[in-house]
């Protein structure tokens, strides 16, 4: 004997019909921006220093989310230098600064984005601090004058590093109108907006402009020259 379906039941069973019926909503389409970064040196040479250029995408409204790669970052010292050279973070993660040498580094910034002083600690020890504004940071070390790194704090988790050759690809971005940076410490940042399709966008050609770049020197963390006399000993 077959129990007739009531009301409710009827309901049940039109909603799983209609739901097996009715398309999925549609994802929201993400494709692939790449393309090419060339950078002028004096005499119309074409640079081939690309692998510390970074490009990246900003939309309007867009905030870089905890949860990602880019809340917290490393710079290692070794060898009286930074590595990375050019270290990205999310706007209000952490950049930690292990000590990797078998002497002593002082970390510091006099950035006005937030300048920071970490104090002077030897090998083994790791600091840390926090980039809450936007903006490219340049980080010395207050004892070894040839040290330098910096930090690209940014609002948005699409970003690449240029590959040695030019080249970048920014995998998994939404369509929609961007506002592409290309950033690059010896050159002026090129920033162009660019319409990425639902496939994406591809053969991207940027060029930036390295002729006017000058080399100086910084000062330490006081504001002074560096001593020449210490000669980096420590």
């Amino acid at each position: 004997m077959r129990r007739a379906l009531t009301p409710s039941r009827w309901l049940v069973v039109i909603a799983l019909s209609c739901s097996a019926l009715w398309p999925a909503a549609p994802a929201t389409a993400q494709g692939v921006v790449a393309g090419t970064v060339t950078m002028v040196e004096r005499g119309a040479k074409v640079s081939k220093q690309l692998a510390d250029a970074v490009v990246y995408l900003v939309a309007d409204g867009m905030v870089a989310r905890s949860g990602t790669s880019l809340d917290h970052a490393v710079v290692k010292m070794d060898d009286r230098e930074f590595i990375p050279h050019v270290q990205i973070v999310r706007v209000g993660g952490s950049v930690a600064y292990p000590n990797r040498d078998p002497f002593s580094h002082n970390v510091f910034s006099n950035s006005a984005l937030g300048a920071f002083d970490l104090g002077l600690y030897r090998t083994g020890a790791s600091r840390t601090t926090i980039f809450a504004r936007p903006g490219v940071y340049a980080v010395y070390c207050n004892i070894h004058a040839r040290m330098v790194n910096f930090v690209l704090a940014i609002n948005t988790p699409h970003v690449a590093r240029v590959a040695k050759n030019g080249a970048f690809q920014i995998a998994d971005v939404p369509a929609g109108i961007y506002q592409l940076h290309v950033w690059h410490e010896r050159a002026a940042e090129v920033v162009q907006t660019v319409n990425v399709l639902p496939s994406g966008i591809g053969g991207l050609t940027i060029s930036l402009d390295a002729r006017g770049y000058t080399p100086t020197s910084h000062p330490d963390k006081l504001g002074k020259p560096y001593a020449s006399t210490r000669a980096d000993r420590y």
